[in-house]
């Protein structure tokens, strides 16, 4: 699987000698399954890195999207990265296409498997030309707001896919038990034209995603928990950590229950040194064995010295979790401080925040920005510098109709004097790929989205944003939806608690067409 810069995966392939064994290896035309960036180091270059030469076994260059250009003051409702799950458009059939569940006598066996969905996070793409429309290795395409991009590549044994199969559930995974038990890969097949339009499934959807607080207990266990506006002890008894179930257990569970992706927050990791903390090590380590969608892990992803006075970077600490199976890291309370530092310098790049460290060798679809905003209330927006907005839904405590929203670090602990919309913009120009919209106010309050605060951050950057605290109830998904533009929506509690089923918010948003 590639994950990474177009320009720091060459370099690593050059440095270690692979670049001459891999074009001999593909000329022979023997078994080959590129992923996301495997499949771009096969063209000759990419936007990404101009001047560094690829691989060079299919001719094409790699370009940026173009959807978050252009529009009304320069808005469109595509972000980049393209993030999510998307459908494919067969160009001709494979055996790649195979699906277990092909019993339909209206979908071909070796076409069934395109029918789903499939995961895809990335900001560049091969377009589907006019030149590349009478290509012979073009499999599949996708289409992402009105741009149509190759999303799979096959010639005889070599084949590649822009989206991952290895994050894509069971899909995916018959996708790569297609390529590894098949004998006769390159063996020519039937195909029907116009197959993808019989599936009724097109375009990317809304991702609903399940987030696990995780912390350790008084007693050491790393346990899953949920707060209440970030107060995760019991109101009565002991006063304990509240304990919702382990975090492997719970994780199986989502994924078997439709998840679209699990996220975890470790909440109390920015008070320790995040590489000694074996336990959050192996918990992403044993769930990537099984469960086949993205892993996002956050929680004290910075810069520290240890008690022995070695030094770590973020990027160090950012490494040890992807190699532990997370596919991104969301940072918190770094991005903030590195947000000032850049606004504080004239918004001058110096390559030296977590931020930017991580997504020049990972990309910016694996850094997510987890931003814990509080409200504050004004009574007239000139009685403040920060971007404020007239509450549709409640008043301050003398009657204020206007607030901006103050971000957090430390677990909410310690306000700063940066609002959301700076934050945002920042770190977007920082390099980050996605930000994770929490809301102190509305935590573990089951009453909806703060959908002042959303739109007022969505409407601020092009990179995707997910809505996160207060989800209550599938219609409170949908109305997030609908009202704010969020890419996706996360919750917590109300799925660790059985109160709603993730499968309850998928059919809720199919009944309303979302």
């Amino acid at each position: 699987p590639g994950v990474g810069s177009f320009g720091v995966a060459m370099e690593n392939l050059e440095r270690l000698g692979y670049v001459d064994a891999l074009k001999e290896y593909l000329a022979k035309g023997r078994p080959f399954l590129g992923i996301c960036l495997g499949l771009q180091t096969l063209f000759e270059g990419s936007e990404e890195s101009p001047g560094v030469p690829g691989l060079g076994i299919f001719p094409g260059t790699i370009e940026r999207f173009r959807v978050d250009q252009g529009g009304p003051s320069g808005r469109t409702p595509f972000s980049v990265p393209h993030i999510g799950w998307n459908t494919v458009h067969p160009k001709k059939a494979s055996i790649l296409g195979r699906s277990l569940i092909a019993h339909e006598s209206s979908v071909e066996s070796n076409e069934a498997l395109w029918r789903d969905r499939f995961y895809f996070v990335h900001s560049f793409r091969l377009e589907y030309s006019e030149e590349l429309r009478g290509s012979d290795f073009v499999l599949t395409t996708t289409s992402y707001g009105g741009e149509e991009f190759v999303s799979m590549i096959q010639s005889g044994n070599i084949c590649a896919t822009q989206f991952h199969p290895e994050k894509s559930g069971p899909a995916g995974l018959q996708l790569i038990r297609n390529f590894l038990e098949s004998d006769a890969l390159a063996s020519p097949l039937p195909w029907t034209k116009g197959t993808s339009e019989r599936f009724g499934l097109d375009g990317l959807s809304k991702r609903v995603i399940a987030c696990l607080d995780v912390r350790e207990n008084d007693q050491g266990d790393l346990v899953v928990t949920k707060g209440d506006q970030y107060d995760v002890r019991e109101k009565t008894g002991d006063n304990a950590v509240r304990n919702l179930g382990k975090p492997v257990t719970l994780a199986h569970r989502y994924y078997e229950e439709g998840a679209d992706e699990i996220t975890f927050l470790n909440i109390t990791s920015f008070r320790g040194e995040p590489l000694s903390d074996a336990p959050m090590i192996e918990v992403l380590e044993r769930c990537s064995e099984g469960v086949f969608v993205p892993l996002c892990i956050g929680g004290g992803i910075r810069s520290y010295t240890d008690k022995e006075g070695k030094e770590y970077s973020a990027l160090d600490v950012a490494s040890q979790y992807f190699r532990a199976g997370a596919d991104k890291v969301s940072i918190g309370s770094d991005a903030v401080y590195a947000a000032e530092r850049f606004l504080n310098s004239g918004c001058v790049l110096d390559g030296t925040s977590s931020i930017e460290t991580i997504s020049i060798v990972y990309g910016a679809q694996a850094v997510v920005v987890s931003v814990d905003p509080r409200k504050v209330w004004v009574s007239d927006p000139s009685k403040t510098q920060h971007a404020v907005v007239k509450s549709s839904t409640s008043r301050g405590p003398s009657g204020e109709e206007f607030v901006w929203y103050q971000c957090t670090v430390k677990g909410g602990r310690e306000g700063r004097d940066i609002d959301v919309v700076q934050l945002a913009k920042a770190v977007e120009a920082l390099g980050a790929g996605e930000i994770l919209l929490n809301s102190m106010d509305s935590d573990g309050s089951n009453a909806g989205y703060d959908h002042d605060l959303i739109r007022m951050v969505r409407e601020a950057v092009k990179i995707p944003v997910i809505a996160s605290s207060g989800a209550g109830c599938p219609s409170h998904f949908v109305e997030c939806f609908r009202q704010t533009g969020a890419e996706s929506a996360l919750a917590a509690g109300i799925f660790h608690r059985r109160e709603v089923g993730i499968s309850e918010v998928k059919e809720a948003m199919v009944r309303e067409g979302i």
